[in-house]
């Protein structure tokens, strides 16, 4: 049987994935299942985050306001409403 050469399509692949994960630590950089894993791992965590982030944002708006609004004298729904 003859000798075959792996398509580059495959190498290419790998090396986006490793150039992805050329910033952990560990064997995480190196092996391809690890990084696999990890890169699902990341961009769910960045997917969750951002989600997390807005109420974060939103809960930090609200209580900026409300600051502002007692110094006021000024109740929060009567400004929200208007």
């Amino acid at each position: 049987m003859t000798r075959t050469r792996r398509g580059y399509i495959a190498r290419r692949r790998r090396t986006k994935m490793r150039l992805f994960a050329s910033k952990f630590r560990g064997a995480h950089p190196i092996l391809i299942r690890t990084i696999i894993q990890e890169k699902i791992r990341a961009l769910l965590s960045a997917h969750r985050d951002r989600d997390r982030q807005k109420i974060n944002f939103r809960r930090l708006w609200v209580t900026r306001i409300n600051a502002v609004i007692r110094e006021k004298k000024i109740w929060y729904p009567i400004i929200i409403v208007d």
